[in-house]
């Protein structure tokens, strides 16, 4: 999983070199970060990137206070003290000699223009709930495993961003240039504010990079910031399937899908990890789903609706802020095992902490027993181009990319692919299913490939309304549940024009997780046309549209009278009405 926050000048640089630096914690006025990080337990911060031979820096090499004060403070270069006191003493003025240290445009400049200088990014990767739980409670190999998984999957995000989306920019968009070298500071964190487990990095990417002048001499310029934001998912998603993937080979696991939130996209946790462990350890979740809660009783009451999709978000990043805590008083590694342990035994006893990669292993055996590490490429086109179609209407390659590497983790359940199928699932998405939008305009700049807009030609699936539950009102089917069934409409319709072998078809439905089984999205036979799922959604159906009458006469729900024809239904479902110009090709 993959966070972005912005590294600015004023205080924001400060919180970085302060704060972050030092384990999220409060440092001593005065104390230096190299003997309060020695004193505190915690390990120094690493340089990583290819753009570090430019300034001087080794990769691995420790990051020093000054450097970061440098570099993410001033936009200077890390050594600058040093090449500064040598332009002085060679008789060249100091305002001069400080300019010679900058690296691009000085950040004074951009504040006379009234503007904000963008410094750096702080991307923040972590692993899921489970994998952090199995290496708060493993043992040392283990930990060591999830370690090493979490470094090579960072480094393998970090070089895709160099190689695939790194660029500078300049003459206000007009001129580009490829810039595969990052400079970035990386800082390894064991735990969340409260002291529980959350081990991630916060990855500091400067937002300066060099490329080669007119005259071919190397100039510092700026990074296209935008288009790093742009990526930000299809990275984070290449490091949950490196990460997932290499562990789950290494220790002999799988994957399962966990529904945090109803109607959104399940998380890809371990299999065998009890809920109350994961539940033990993410108490900044808990939290957020409390005051959420209330946010979203008032938006209800404010705007006599739901929030929809992205008010949602809004809400959740406002539950977030107000139940941050203060910074804590960083702790060694060891203590923090130590006390997650003794919390975990307490809590849960020994069978329940001591046994739990046993049983992970246990149930990984039984869950790789049934999926080979086989995919069909022509229906992972399909439900990759679907779900992004109907998630978002217009997208671009990187999201297609990004649900394709989604796709691998849900089917494959942990289980080795061959390297590059992401990539080729997704281009066989956008070859065989989607419709190219972007025409390049006689006069501009020829659009890059992964800056081309596309659609889809599937049909739109009809909205309904699902009950809730424990005296929830009803909520409508989001993106995501309208996806998965466009999806299978789409699929259904290739498999009719093309037979799939007996042996990868139970291979793609052993595949899917569980919930997925049930009937929701593998087979209509088993979802739409079951009498029994049939009576079950024409109750919940009748349900919803009871609850959704009494929300907006602002009364309360009465039983509906009318039941549901169910032939209707199943036609209405299996047969959803298309937009202009749209319809499912086989």
């Amino acid at each position: 999983m993959l966070s972005v926050a912005k590294i600015q000048r004023r205080n924001a640089w400060r919180y970085y070199i302060r704060g972050v630096a030092f384990g999220d914690g409060r440092r001593l006025v005065g104390q230096s970060l190299k003997d309060a990080q020695e004193l505190a337990g915690l390990p120094p911060g690493r340089w990583l990137g290819r753009g570090l031979r430019a300034l001087g820096l080794t990769e691995g090499a420790e990051v020093s206070e000054r450097q970061l004060e440098l570099l993410f403070g001033e936009g200077r270069h890390p050594d600058a003290d040093r090449i500064e006191r040598g332009l002085l003493d060679d008789g060249v003025d100091a305002a001069t000699a400080r300019r010679l240290t900058v690296l691009g445009q000085p950040i004074e400049e951009i504040e006379a223009r009234k503007q904000t200088p963008l410094l750096g990014m702080d991307f923040t990767f972590r692993p899921q709930a489970s994998l952090i739980v199995l290496w708060a409670l493993g043992d040392a190999k283990t930990r060591w495993i999830i370690e090493r998984a979490h470094e090579r999957a960072i480094a393998k995000a970090l070089r895709w961003l160099e190689d695939e989306v790194a660029e500078t920019r300049w003459s206000s968009g007009r001129g580009r240039a490829k810039t595969p070298a990052l400079v970035v500071a990386a800082f390894r964190h064991f735990d969340n504010r409260d002291g529980f487990p959350l081990l991630h990095d916060h990855c500091l990417i400067l937002n300066r990079v060099q490329r080669r002048g007119a005259d071919g001499d190397p100039v510092w310029g700026a990074l296209d910031t935008v288009r790093l934001y742009q990526h930000v998912v299809a990275a984070g998603t290449l490091y949950t399937l490196a990460m997932t993937t290499e562990v789950c080979e290494e220790l002999g696991l799988a994957t399962v899908p966990r529904e945090v939130t109803p109607g959104l996209r399940p998380v890809m946790e371990i299999a065998g990890v009890d809920s109350e462990l994961i539940d033990w350890s993410s108490t900044r979740r808990q939290q957020i789903k409390d005051v959420l809660e209330g946010l979203t009783y008032k938006y209800t009451h404010k705007h006599g609706r739901l929030p929809g999709e992205r008010a949602r978000q809004g809400l959740a990043w406002w539950a977030a802020q107000e139940t941050r805590p203060e910074k804590k008083t960083p702790r060694p590694l060891e203590q923090l095992l130590a006390w997650w342990k003794a919390s975990a035994l307490l809590k849960f006893g020994k069978q329940m902490v001591d046994g739990l990669l046993q049983r992970c292993r246990a149930v990984g055996a039984a869950i790789r027993a049934r999926v080979d590490p086989v995919v069909d490429t022509a229906l992972a086109a399909v439900d990759v181009a679907a779900v992004v179609f109907t998630v978002r209407g217009t997208f671009a390659r990187r999201h297609v990319l990004a649900e394709a590497r989604r796709h691998l983790l849900e089917t494959l359940r942990g289980r080795e692919f061959t390297r590059g199928l992401d990539d080729y699932i997704a281009d066989r998405a956008l070859s065989h299913h989607s419709r190219q939008l972007t025409v390049p305009q006689p006069g501009r700049r020829t659009p890059a490939p992964d800056q081309l807009s596309y659609t889809a030609d599937f049909a739109w699936p009809g909205r309904w309304w699902i009950a809730g539950a424990d005296g929830k009102p009803p909520r409508a089917a989001t993106r995501y549940e309208r996806a998965k069934v466009a999806s299978l409409a789409v699929r259904n319709a290739i498999r009719a024009a093309r037979p799939a072998p007996a042996a990868v078809q139970t291979h793609q439905q052993a595949a899917m997780p569980q919930e997925y089984l049930e009937g929701r999205t593998t087979d209509p036979e088993t979802w739409m046309r079951t009498p029994a799922n049939l009576e079950r959604l024409a109750a919940i159906t009748r349900a919803a549209d009871a609850r959704r009458r009494a929300i907006e006469d602002r009364e309360f729900p009465a039983p509906a009278a009318d039941p549901v024809d169910p032939g209707r239904q199943e036609h209405e479902q299996q047969h959803p009405k298309p937009g202009p110009g749209q319809g499912i090709k086989p």
